[in-house]
Parts: C-alpha cells; structure tokens; sequence
C-alpha cells in the first residue's frame, strides 16, 4: 500500500476556510480542491481508528442527530460510530419511529429537529432533494446520507480516499463503474467526485438502468461489461435495487449474472492489479462472485468500510469547525 504520510491536512485560505459550505448535500457543487481537503481530513483518522485510539473529544458538548427515513445499518452505524468517536452526544431517529408515518410533512419534521437545537444534523431520506430542504430550514450544518436518486456524498469521498490509498493517486486511474446506474445515488456522487479529480471514468450497464445522456456527466457509457473493463485500473460494482425498480428492468438475475456479473473470468479483462470495489450491501452471486468479493488482495470491500467511519468524523468534524470557533473557521 502507498505511504500516504505525505498528505497533510490542508491549510487555511487567509481571510475564510478551505471548506466554506455549511453543508454537505451533494459533491456537486464542489470544487476539486475542496474535496481533496475533505479526503486530506480523513487521512488523520484513519491510523487512529486502526489502533483502537481514545476517542477524540472535540465534539464534545455537541448533539448530533442522525435522522434516517430511510432504512440503513451501515450507513446508520458509520456515522454513529464516528459521532462518538470525536465526542459528539449521539441521537438516533428511525423514521418507523417518527411523526412522519403519521402524516407528518418534511418542513413540519425540519422546523421540529430545529426545535431541538441540534448541533449537526445527518439525513437519509428516499426522495431526492429533500435533505436540501431541510438544510434550508436549519440552523445548524446538515450532512446528506443518501437521498432519493440524488446523491450521497460521504460514499462517494469514501470510495475516492480508498482509491487514493490503494493506487497512490486517483487522477488519470481508468475506473469502471458497473450495474443499477438509472437508481444509484452512489453512482452519480462517484461519477462527480472521480471526474473532478481528474480519473478516465466509465460506466456501463444494460439499456435499461443506463441514464439518459449521462455522458454529459464527462464518462464514457457502455453496454458490453467486457469492453468496459479492458485496461480498467479499479472496478466498482453496483447493487441491483430492486426495491426501486416497478418493472421488468432485467431478464432475470441469472441473465444479469450472465452479461454483467464480476466473475474471477470477467475481472481477467482489467488490469492484473486492478482494484476491486462495491459500496454494499452485495448480491453475491449476481452483481459480483464470492470469490472476487472476498480476494485478499484484489478486493478493497471491507477497506471501503473503514475508510467510510474516517470519512464521516472529517465531515462532522470540519462542518461544525465554525460552531466550535476554530480559528479561521468564522
């Protein structure tokens, strides 16, 4: 693995900070160098997190809540967990749990977790565009945990600091992005972050779950999997949805293994170092084989996941800075 030592947290711009957005809704809208500082932030959590360090307690005194309306475990427990390490007084609310399977409208439930005078606020929610309008109901910084077909941010700086790491840059790798395309929110913020970071990015996947004219996003779209994966540097699986899906988008799951799945055959096309990539939860034996999730060298699976808690407690901890009064942060 590269000897990331070399990347220091980035300095202040005199008069203002590196990172000047109060949320964090979306990669888009943000400048290259703004995420190379989020992924420079990350970088100082990773060997402490590794070493089982004493938690740091610069959140402390701090309520985070982390208000999920949408179901998720990993997601959930990655922000939680980096909440908690920094010091923050962590609040989970389940949306089974909320006013909102009551009847409860998205601004009624922003203008009640203002109320609360929360100190940061992380959302995940299944209609695209509603964390921004929280966020604009708020006061304190919001973070978004997926939202809808939108985006979801903190996966795509993740996948990007694990790339980093793992192939010691990210401009110019040739990454591969295969599957649920049309549903992915993980795709798109991906697509967003790696294209502005300067990586060759294809995507590929059958007509039916390719967005349309997605190659003004800058990658180049494919159909043939084979094809897409020659010369590839990473490759990054996608999950089907089919909770999101209302129709016959694939033959069959067994078709979809036949012409999309990555097989240890498949994987053969892309570079003999190629990495191996999937933001999970896995359909294994569909959208990728066992034996290539679990490659000890090839995969960077469970990588994503701890790079993932890294990521989440940069962003909590860098949003909240002018809250804190950190210098420079005003």
């Amino acid at each position: 693995m590269p000897d990331m030592s070399d990347h220091r947290p980035a300095t202040l711009i005199p008069g203002g900070a590196v990172f000047p957005h109060r949320h964090l809704t979306g990669i888009e809208g943000l400048q290259p160098h703004e995420i190379m500082f989020l992924l420079d932030e990350a970088e100082r959590w990773i060997m402490p997190n590794a070493e089982h360090a004493a938690p740091d307690k610069r959140l402390a005194g701090l309520t985070q809540i982390n208000a999920f309306f949408e179901n998720s475990t990993r997601t959930l427990l990655s922000f939680e967990i980096a909440g908690k390490r920094l010091g923050a007084d962590v609040v989970n609310m389940h949306a089974a749990q909320s006013s909102v399977k009551k009847g409860e409208t998205l601004i009624d439930t922003a203008m009640t977790l203002n109320a609360m005078r929360a100190d940061v606020i992380v959302i995940r929610h299944m209609s695209s565009g509603a964390v921004r309008l929280i966020a604009d109901k708020v006061d304190c910084p919001v973070l978004n945990a997926g939202d809808g077909r939108h985006e979801h941010p903190t996966q795509a700086l993740l996948d990007a600091l694990t790339i980093r790491r793992r192939r010691g840059a990210i401009a110019h790798q040739r990454v591969v992005i295969c599957g649920d395309l049309l549903h992915s929110r993980v795709a798109r913020s991906n697509i967003l972050a790696l294209t502005a970071l300067a990586a060759e990015v294809r995507v590929c996947a059958p007509t039916t779950l390719m967005p349309p004219a997605i190659e003004r996003m800058g990658v180049t779209a494919f159909t043939d999997f084979d094809a897409a994966l020659d010369g590839a540097d990473v490759v990054m699986m996608l999950r089907l949805q089919t909770e999101r899906m209302s129709g016959g988008y694939v033959p069959s799951p067994r078709e979809y293994r036949l012409r999309y799945g990555l097989t240890p055959e498949r994987l053969a096309r892309a570079k003999p170092d190629a990495l191996v990539m999937h933001p999970g939860p896995m359909n294994r034996g569909i959208e990728i084989d066992s034996s290539v999730a679990d490659h000890a060298e090839r995969s960077a699976i469970t990588e994503q996941v701890a790079m993932g808690v890294a990521v989440r407690m940069a962003c909590l901890d860098v949003l909240t800075r002018r809250a804190r009064g950190v210098e420079g942060w005003a």
